[in-house]
């Protein structure tokens, strides 16, 4: 009975701490994926850093500028999976990736909130491929991140790591 009790007191505690505004839109955070050279693909990491004003702590797009963070939907990455399967997390240039969400469908200014503490805000949708385009761009002759790379601001930083909420606020 006692252990009942425990359990229903956790799941209650847990339950409150998850509640969301009413239209909220949530997924997760799949992978996220640094740099410390532009131009280059990034790496999965088992967590990133980010600072307001600043972006993601050893990433070489971290700076005082509007696309501080790159953001790409898994669901994306599936797609072009299809044609080419060997696709890793990071091949895009892409800082998160994150499921459930509909990235393409925010417009600049809207708010995310991921993990506990992170504030971002969209500041642009897509952006032109490097040169005569991306690698993948060149083998498959398309390229997601121009029409669906979701760039922002960090407004408020912390820690993030895969398994992280992510809201559309």
């Amino acid at each position: 009975m006692l252990c009942s009790l425990a359990i229903f007191y956790f799941i209650a505690v847990i339950s409150s701490s998850f509640t969301e505004p009413a239209n909220t839109i949530m997924g997760y955070i799949e992978a996220v994926c640094i740099s410390t050279e532009k131009g280059v693909v990034k790496e999965a990491v088992p967590e990133i850093v980010l600072r307001a004003g600043w972006g993601i702590e050893g990433d070489a797009h971290a700076g005082e500028w509007h696309r501080q963070v790159s953001m790409l939907a898994g669901e994306s990455i599936d797609r072009m999976r299809e044609k080419m399967h060997e696709l890793d997390h990071g091949v895009f240039a892409e800082n998160i990736v994150t499921r459930g969400i509909d990235l393409v469908s925010l417009v600049p200014g809207e708010r995310l909130q991921a993990g506990e503490s992170v504030l971002l805000e969209v500041t642009q949708i897509g952006k032109e491929c490097h040169n005569d385009g991306c690698a993948i761009q060149r083998a498959t002759g398309d390229c997601i991140m121009p029409r669906e790379g979701v760039f922002c601001r960090v407004l408020q930083g912390g820690t993030l790591q895969a398994g992280m909420m992510v809201a559309v606020l």
